[in-house]
Order: structure tokens, then C-alpha cells, then sequence
């Protein structure tokens, strides 16, 4: 199941093309356009991009490292399979590390924040049922800003390379995500947060993080092709 999706992957050359190459990369991975299993070339890559094989071998390097390819020398390299194992094992890193930063908001809750985040919430609400692409853009933008505003941008930066196969798996789960259940997770987290519950906060934020427990298996069964268990 692939999902088709109006976006930008070209280089800007005016800016470094490594830090590009990779991200590209990995959202045409994450998104399913470069599909499991499928077969990649530096030369390949390079040629599409018009560039030289330089900033491909070091992408395909960083790539490997999260668990998004697979470089067999003098071989070939492949697009991995997505491992259950792998995403349950992001969920558990990124929920520890996500409930203290709820923590910290509700800790010292600032109405600013707050405000911003029941934006979002209603940008969410607005897209929902028309664009899931989208709304999964905003997921992250809500996730991004919760991290930004207790000041944890490094934190965040470290589960973005951590969370690629949980990425992997809502963009194959669209015509199950279940967006209305969310964004009413959302709302809890923003709740306890505005009222300063620690508690609330990081019990809400634990349960929306639990979702993927729920939906994994029945994903899993609907794309066997696109998991690997070995």
C-alpha cells in the first residue's frame, strides 16, 4: 500500500546538497515511494539528482545507521523491510522521553504555549477528514513544538533519527489512522499541561504514544510485504 502525495523532492543548489540528499532520501523511504525491498545505486541516485556519488555514499552511510537500508559491498543496497521489533523499541525511547517533557510544560505551564498548541489542534481538526497527509505533518509539528517549548530541541532532533520505522508505519496505516481519536489525545496532553496536572499531562501523553501498540498488529497483517521479521 503506497500513498500517493504531492511533494517537493528536488535539490535546492544554493544550499549544502548532503543535509538534502539524506533527508529526501528518507522521506521517500519513510513514505513508502522508495519501497521495502526495493534496490537503490549511488550511480542510480546520482544520476537522478544530477549530482556526483559523493553526497550519495554518505547518505546511503546515514541511512544504514538508522535502519533504513541495508549496503551489501559489491553487491547492492536495498530499501530494509520495516522490523516490528525496531518499532516497538522507538515507542518505548521516544514515550520515556516525550513524558518528561510534558513534565517539564506542566511543571511551569506557560499560556503561550498553550495557545499555540490548541492552534495546531484546530489546524488539525480543519484537515482531518480530507487530507491525512497533511494532518500527519501536523502530528509532527504539534510533537516538534512540545519539545521546542521545554527546550529539548536536541532531544527531539535525536528521536527524529530514532523514529524512522514508526514514521514507516503510519504512513502505511492511513486508511486506519484513527485522526478524531488523536486529536482528542492531543487535547488531554494540552489540558493538563494549561492546567498544570503533571500527572494528566504525562498519563495523556503515555496513552497517545500507546496507540501504535494497538494498531501495529492489524497494519502489520494488512502489509505483510512491507515487514520483516527474521
Amino acid at each position: 500500500m503506497t500513498v500517493k502525495q504531492k511533494i517537493i523532492w528536488d535539490l535546492d543548489q544554493e544550499q549544502a546538497i548532503g543535509p538534502q540528499l539524506h533527508r529526501i532520501l528518507r522521506e521517500r523511504i519513510v513514505r513508502n515511494d522508495l519501497t521495502s525491498g526495493r534496490k537503490i545505486s549511488e550511480s542510480e541516485i546520482a544520476k537522478t539528482y544530477s549530482i556526483s556519488r559523493q553526497p550519495v555514499r554518505e547518505a546511503f552511510i546515514k541511512l544504514s545507521e538508522e535502519g533504513l537500508i541495508a549496503i551489501r559491498p559489491q553487491r547492492s543496497t536495498i530499501v530494509r523491510k520495516i522490523n516490528s521489533a525496531a518499532v516497538l523499541e522507538a515507542r518505548f525511547v521516544r514515550e520515556a522521553v516525550e513524558a518528561d517533557i510534558v513534565k517539564l510544560l506542566a511543571k511551569q505551564s506557560d499560556p503561550a504555549v498553550v495557545a499555540e498548541l490548541r492552534t495546531q489542534i484546530d489546524a488539525q481538526q480543519r484537515v482531518a477528514k480530507d487530507d491525512p497527509n497533511r494532518f500527519i505533518q501536523l502530528d509532527e509539528q504539534f510533537h516538534r513544538t512540545l519539545a521546542e517549548s521545554a527546550n529539548k530541541v536536541s532531544a527531539w532532533k535525536f528521536l527524529e533519527g530514532l523514529k524512522s520505522q514508526m514514521d514507516r508505519v503510519r504512513f502505511l496505516s492511513f486508511s486506519q489512522f484513527p485522526m478524531a481519536k488523536l486529536i482528542a489525545q492531543h487535547k488531554a496532553v494540552v489540558d493538563g499541561i494549561a492546567a498544570g496536572n503533571i500527572t494528566r499531562a504525562e498519563d495523556s501523553i503515555r496513552v497517545h504514544l500507546n496507540e501504535i501498540l494497538i494498531d501495529l498488529p492489524k497494519i502489520q497483517k494488512a502489509n505483510p510485504e512491507f515487514f520483516d521479521e527474521s
